[in-house]
């Protein structure tokens, strides 16, 4: 059971300070009044709270965005029907499955009953709970609306989610696609062509035509040298992965990537969904701009939008408005630029940059159709011109040996 140290006033006026065991912190108030004891402060002592679940980050579990924006909209609907928020807590709790949620309630209801913040505790246990989510409890519990704040996070969850799938699915039969044209074009290369060439390469006073001739001279490399092609490739994936964690070329890749056609604008539609929607929730929740700024930047994924945001926040912090500095940056659509400036002029930031949301991910699903449609037929294109390659690469041989036992 949780030990509470306490500083409380006597009948006669005087202080003293104590500790007991309480399951949590009204039983703990309310037996220290029991004693006739006037509770000054009360809180978990500092034994009980590195005794209590997983102290260490490492040792946490954690639960997918799905299962956490359930959670959000649970907690949401059991405040909405009126309970408190420990009631809530627990009511929730006793519905929590799986090895994870348990344990997470418990953590939560434990730093809550000591009088931590639902925004702290959620902190403190990390993840699942990211910048937006204790972004989110910190404003529901500020603003006084934690019921409503909370199903407006859950809603936003709900949409990460769904534009994570879609996003997926539009990529999967691409994916598919490029698999089976790479193990088809190394069969023919590696296998099928040095077979039809063999009798045929030997043959005196025949000159192998170059497509035939790279073809086998590449088949030749890879089954001499493909363990030396292997280490080479974990070379690179592992000198990559040092360069890229440079910030600068982290920049330059997510710079490279957004003036890529396609699927640059499906990486900026994506994003800018999500910040529009993303800081005006935030913002109808009662957080500053500049903080909701802060939050919205590290959900945008994109290094160069989010030194974008960086640009903003100083420029607004001496008195320029939110639409100039998004202009100047030049990666913001100029739809959204004139939301803002209207929603700033007009006092109605917030539900604007909603149905700019809105406004948004209709743009994105547009996006994703367009995608899907133009990715499949750029593979099967490539796929015809490599497979051409490789027929071509067949047939001149038996064309040129043809010709030569007609001659």
């Amino acid at each position: 059971m949780p030990s509470f140290k306490y500083e409380c006033i006597n009948k006669d006026g005087t202080a003293t300070t104590g500790s007991l065991h309480a399951p949590d912190k009204a039983e703990a108030m309310r037996l220290i009044r029991d004693r006739g004891l006037t509770p000054i402060n009360v809180e978990l002592s500092t034994s009980a709270r590195s005794g209590s679940l997983f102290t260490k980050r490492k040792d946490r579990p954690t639960i997918k965005r799905a299962e956490l924006a359930n959670f959000v909209r649970e907690l949401a609907t059991a405040l909405e029907a009126g309970l408190p928020l420990m009631q809530a807590m627990r009511t929730v709790r006793e519905q929590a499955r799986g090895p994870a949620m348990p344990v997470i309630m418990d953590f939560l209801i434990e730093r809550i009953e000591a009088g931590t913040p639902l925004f702290s505790a959620a902190k403190e246990y990390g993840e699942p709970f990211d910048d937006l989510v204790i972004g989110m409890f910190r404003a529901a519990d500020a603003s006084g609306r934690m019921d409503e704040v909370l199903h407006q996070l859950a809603s936003l969850l709900d949409r990460s989610i769904e534009l994570r799938r879609e996003i997926i699915g539009a990529v999967v039969y691409p994916l598919i696609v490029a698999g089976l044209l790479a193990v088809s074009t190394a069969v023919l290369v590696a296998v099928i062509l040095p077979m039809l060439m063999k009798p045929i390469e030997n043959q005196p006073n025949f000159i192998m035509p170059w497509p035939t001739a790279f073809l086998l001279g590449l088949a030749d490399f890879v089954g001499n040298w493909w363990w030396l092609m292997a280490l080479a490739v974990v070379g690179i994936l592992l000198g990559y992965k040092k360069w890229i964690g440079l910030a600068t070329n982290q920049r330059r890749v997510d710079l490279f990537l957004l003036k890529m056609p396609l699927i640059g604008r499906l990486l900026r539609d994506v994003a800018v969904a999500r910040f529009t929607r993303t800081l005006g929730t935030l913002a109808s929740a009662g957080i500053p701009i500049l903080s909701a700024l802060n939050i919205v930047r590290d959900t945008l994924g994109n290094t160069v939008l989010m030194d974008a945001i960086d640009d903003v926040q100083q420029k607004v912090t001496t008195g320029e408005s939110l639409a100039g500095p998004l202009e100047k940056s030049g990666h913001f659509p100029p739809l959204l630029i004139q939301i803002v400036n209207m929603g700033e002029r007009s006092g109605r930031l917030e539900p604007m940059l909603i149905h700019a949301a809105n406004a948004f991910d209709r743009q994105v699903d547009q996006t994703l159709k367009v995608f899907m449609k133009a990715l499949p037929p750029l593979l099967l294109v490539i796929m015809a011109c490599l497979v051409g390659f490789v027929l071509t690469a067949i047939l001149l041989p038996m064309l040129e040996m043809q010709s030569a036992i007609g001659g």
